[in-house]
């Protein structure tokens, strides 16, 4: 079976009443939200993958290979279960920002604020294997058109596990004014997706939809498959293109987290909202 990776892009929605800030002073930054307490596996995120090497440090990994952008920022909460977050990011040389544990979109809020982001990649700490050149792609429509939200799943046709969102700090600073529903507060662009009239949104499909693949670390079953490709492809970074060809030749793999729900947050979340 053949898989191609080029890329084609989509407009899904187009509406705008949020300012488009100017091109100076423009600063990117990528802020990859993490910690301990994750309620599908406690401290996943500092789980061993392979020789020692976190979860976390493989996020962090893939990233350097990106060109897209000039700070990375981990934003963990102020619970001390995450201290062992700050100390990993202290011991790596790497930023960090504590927030609420909750309101994870004011968290992300008060990060780019910080850190004076006026464009911000959101990355969550469970895609150890996310692919750099999608995420570059991904702010390369942002930075070369006028939107306010780029992403790749408004739908989904890349991997679970390599999905990319791409915000202006205008967009994100109204999301956290207006903001009233858990799940917005918890999911830091729900607000947007719930009020796609209000911004101007895009959306990066790949050529050949490939949303039937997950390598995203929810479950246990989720890292043993992580292992196994970290295992097997030694090159750095590992892209999607690398672990199609590894399924390819074991088709096994697959099955490994093919029982695996990645929808089960957003279902909790529904929960809540009602």
């Amino acid at each position: 079976m053949e898989f191609s990776t080029n890329l084609i892009l989509l407009i899904t929605f187009e509406h705008s009443s949020v300012s488009i800030e100017d091109d100076e002073d423009m600063t990117i930054g990528c802020i990859v939200q993490a910690r301990m307490g994750s309620t599908r596996l406690p401290g996943k995120v500092l789980m061993e993958v392979i020789e020692g090497k976190p979860v976390l440090y493989y996020v962090i990994n893939q990233l350097k290979y990106c060109k897209s952008f000039e700070k990375l920022i981990i934003a963990t909460t102020t619970l001390p279960e995450d201290d062992k977050i700050v100390q990993f990011c202290t011991d790596n040389n790497v930023n960090y920002f504590r927030g609420d544990s909750k309101n994870v979109l004011e968290r992300h809020y008060r990060c780019a604020e910080k850190f004076s982001l006026s464009t911000i990649i959101r990355m969550p700490s469970d895609k150890p294997l996310l692919d750099p050149e999608v995420v570059d792609k991904v702010v390369e429509t942002f930075n070369t058109n006028y939107y306010d939200y780029v992403t790749n799943f408004l739908p989904p046709t890349f991997p679970s596990g390599t999905e990319v969102e791409v915000v202006s700090f205008g967009s994100l600073k109204k999301s956290w004014e207006k903001a009233i529903l858990p799940s917005e507060k918890e999911h830091v662009t729900e607000y947007i997706y719930n009020h796609r009239d209000d911004f101007r949104i895009f959306n990066v499909v790949n050529s050949e939809n490939l949303s039937n693949f997950r390598w995203a670390v929810d479950r246990i079953e989720d890292l043993r498959l992580v292992r196994e490709i970290v295992s097997r492809i030694h090159k750095s970074p590992i892209l999607i293109k690398d672990i199609l060809e590894l399924f390819k030749n074991e088709p096994s793999l697959v099955e490994i987290n093919k029982q695996v729900d990645g929808n089960e947050s957003n279902a909790k979340s529904e929960k809540e909202d009602k």
